[in-house]
């Protein structure tokens, strides 16, 4: 459920509820630094595994 949710907000799709221009760079913000931080632990693993 929670892997379903977290895909979901990355792959922008449309939010229950009414949304103001603040909460949206908000979830905007979030998706970059989850990318960020998905990014730095497939680097880590990567330089890990050599």
């Amino acid at each position: 459920m929670i892997v379903k949710k977290l895909i979901s907000y990355l792959t922008f799709r449309k939010q229950d509820g009414p949304q103001s221009s603040y909460l949206k760079m908000m979830h905007g913000i979030n998706r970059i630094s989850i990318l960020m931080f998905l990014m730095a632990i497939i680097v880590m693993l990567v330089r890990f595994c050599k």
